[in-house]
């Protein structure tokens, strides 16, 4: 199995290939390869949708890593929520200086429920997003997946985001792998991340996964405020 928290920090452009030293020098390293090579620090989020939502996430999510941007984002969003602010009054810094969870916290990503399988359904979730307004059709499909193709990633990893692409959304199999209410949150974050809900599709999508989630309507304004606030 190849190792999904590697594939996520992938997809939302964390991680690229040549990159290291000090954020500074990740920073200035970025620029350089953006130039030569803007497929590789586009992120996978960006090849999908192809719109400035998955571009602006492959620079925001540059210096903190893909798992701990969607569970710095989740544990904003539930602890403002638990606090009983109002998300119309909430406001968050802009990635990177979002800092990942406290150690301690069940949404960090060294937690012991932060699995591969989970990191795996956290890229599901986003996938599944992706193709919520239907746009994704069989030449589509073909296009993304000659993109991915020259990205590097690998054959397994390949074939597991070909067949994501391929297969109908499983919502079931995406609500079973959030066994706590932190992974619910996450879950539902990602996904939020991965797309703009500027179409019925898209929005009606998002409410359903809520929905089954069991999230309540007061936790999702916050995830959706939060969000929203990283991505401006």
């Amino acid at each position: 199995m190849f190792d999904a928290k590697k594939l996520l920090d992938q997809f939302l452009g964390s991680q690229v290939p040549g990159m290291s030293g000090s954020v500074r020098d990740r920073a200035g390293q970025f620029g350089d390869i953006a130039k030569n090579n803007p497929l590789k620090t586009a992120g996978l989020a960006a090849v999908l949708l192809g719109t400035k939502t998955g571009r602006n996430l492959a620079g925001n999510a540059l210096t903190i890593g893909g798992l701990a941007a969607i569970a710095g984002l989740g544990y904003t969003a539930y602890k403002n929520y638990q606090a009983g602010k109002d998300p119309a009054n909430t406001s968050i810094p802009a990635l990177p200086e979002l800092l990942p969870p406290p150690t301690d916290s069940p949404f960090s990503p060294q937690a012991s429920t932060v699995t591969n399988d989970f990191a795996l359904a956290l890229v599901r979730a986003m996938i599944a997003a992706a193709k919520a307004d239907g746009h994704i059709d069989n030449s589509e499909r073909a296009l993304i997946m000659d993109k991915i193709k020259l990205s590097g990633l690998g054959s397994e990893a390949e074939d597991f985001i070909e067949r994501e692409l391929a297969n109908p959304t499983d919502i079931d199999a995406l609500v079973a792998a959030a066994r706590t209410e932190e992974q619910k949150v996450e879950i539902y974050t990602a996904s939020r991340l991965a797309i703009e809900p500027d179409n019925r599709a898209e929005r009606g999508y998002l409410d359903l996964l809520a929905g089954r989630l069991g999230l309540a309507d007061a936790l999702v304004d916050h995830i959706e405020a939060t969000v929203a606030s990283a991505k401006v």
